[in-house]
């Protein structure tokens, strides 16, 4: 195994480890000074002993689910529980995410399409996404030239997306919206909803939907049962605040705060805009 590949394993397993550790913290409230004593909810939470099986099932499924085929056999075999689905099935999704990731998304799509064409035939939307991820990465590259071409990239928008725009209000405003990064160069300030077009978030976003229309296609989960825990977890504590008159603490950690990587970084609104 390459130290590239022994780094991306180890860098899997930390974030098994990582949700392994979400799911035995206990939720606490912040004690008061004067109160030390801890309320009543809290206690009760600590005396519940979350099984280590079902902890592990669900790192598992997690980690199936998210496409680290690596992570998943190892952490299987540690934890004699069966795979829930082919190591060969979970490389073929992460290998299409992880081109999307990288901005490779010409071969992402050769690649979807050679798993299973009729995925892209049936969801327009998707393909739309995906091509328009595409010229994402033309304009990219238009700024980044030393001529700042833009023929490559207008003509890819006038045969790939122009036709599907036409038929699609939603396809054209997004397809506009794309466009008018050309009128920019490569250091100009950009408002906030132009600058998200070229961050990292969108290539996260098109690439979780492709990885779901995947497990679709082949009748799994689309995603992991730890995020539906999460939200079935806010809705009770939402309901039984609003709906019912039960005492909870004034705050219920999850346990899964981490620093806001959406604050904007540009003063007035705006930002530099980002070609990389």
């Amino acid at each position: 195994m390459s130290s590239s590949n022994v780094r991306e394993f180890e860098d899997q397993l930390r974030h098994a480890w990582y949700i392994a550790e979400v799911l035995d913290r206990k939720m606490t409230s912040s004690a008061s000074t004067a109160t030390p004593m801890k309320h009543a909810f809290t206690r009760h939470v600590e005396e519940v002993k979350t099984p280590k099986s079902d902890v592990n099932t669900l790192i598992l499924d997690y980690l199936t689910v998210a496409g680290y085929p690596n992570a998943a056999a190892k952490f299987s075999t540690e934890a004699n529980l069966q795979p829930q689905q082919p190591t060969s099935a979970i490389q073929s999704r992460q290998r299409i995410r992880t081109a999307i990731h990288k901005g490779e998304i010409a071969g992402a799509i050769e690649d979807l399409n050679e798993l299973d064409p009729s995925i892209l035939d049936k969801d327009e939307p998707l393909h739309f996404a995906l091509l328009r991820l595409q010229l994402m990465e033309l304009i990219r590259a238009c700024n980044n030239s030393p001529g700042r071409d833009i023929t490559p990239a207008l003509q890819f928008a006038r045969d790939q997306l122009g036709p599907r725009a036409a038929t699609n209000p939603e396809f054209l405003e997004d397809l506009e919206k794309t466009m008018s990064l050309l009128v920019f160069e490569q250091n100009d300030a950009l408002d906030p909803s132009l600058a998200a077009l070229l961050k990292p978030g969108l290539r996260r976003e098109v690439a979780d939907n492709v990885n779901k229309a995947i497990l679709e296609r082949q009748q799994q989960r689309k995603e992991a049962a730890i995020c539906q825990l999460v939200r079935m977890r806010a809705w009770a504590e939402n309901t039984t605040r609003k709906d019912t008159k039960k005492d909870l603490p004034a705050r219920i950690e999850l346990g899964l705060d981490g620093d806001d990587t959406d604050k904007q970084d540009g003063q007035d609104g705006h930002e530099p805009m980002n070609t990389t």
